[in-house]
């Protein structure tokens, strides 16, 4: 009988020293997406993430912050804050939360002159994994928030409708650029299409 110590399989894959700074990051983030893939959004955690990268949960918001953070990581987002733009958004009376809505997503993704949207946006629709991850994700922090806000029976087919307002914006002032549109100031795409998407979000629909 040797003195040395005696791993089971499981925890001598997870023991060991871990490759420093940028390659844990590397490393974290493969862990990621294949736990976003297997158990969804809403299932994964930094927890789990951290067992499956087999790094100490620390690790995991020391790179990343939290879930929401390490999602877009996943997609291919750096720096964009999903409840921030919500936030912003949220922020101020419900009459006018189209306007703030539209304004606030074109502020994001114009500051690198869409240029995130049109890498980001193809690689995540070519992925059938990331693709089936996008509408849980978008329910749980930009939808979700919006639905509590209206406080309304039909609140989630208003959200849907929302978003289907503002992938028409993405699509066609980044992806496939429209003018004058694709040149319009972001205040002048919230004062265009805010109503529109106003008018979902507190507006009269027709019944379904």
């Amino acid at each position: 009988m040797s003195g040395g110590r005696a791993d089971d399989g499981a925890g001598s894959a997870r023991r060991g020293r871990r490759p420093a700074g940028q390659d844990t990051r590397a490393v974290v983030l493969a862990g990621a997406r294949e736990e976003f893939r297997e158990r969804g959004y809403e299932a994964a955690s930094v927890r789990s993430v951290a067992r499956r990268a087999g790094v100490d949960p620390g690790t995991v918001r020391h790179w990343f912050g939290g879930k929401t953070q390490l999602f877009t990581a996943s997609l291919g987002l750096v720096d964009v804050d999903p409840a921030a733009i919500v936030r912003a958004a949220a922020d101020g009376p419900v009459e006018s939360l189209g306007e703030r809505l539209v304004r606030a997503v074109v502020d994001v993704w114009d500051t690198d002159y869409g240029e995130t949207v049109r890498l980001v946006i193809p690689a995540v629709m070519s992925d059938p994994g990331l693709r089936a991850l996008l509408p849980q994700f978008l329910g749980a922090e930009l939808l979700g928030p919006i639905v509590a806000r209206l406080g309304v029976a039909d609140a989630r087919l208003r959200a849907s409708l929302v978003a289907s307002q503002m992938a028409g914006v993405l699509m066609t002032r980044y992806l496939v650029p429209i003018e004058p549109l694709a040149s319009e100031s972001p205040a002048g795409v919230a004062a265009l299409v805010g109503p529109s998407v106003q008018r979902y979000l507190t507006g009269d629909l027709p019944p379904a």
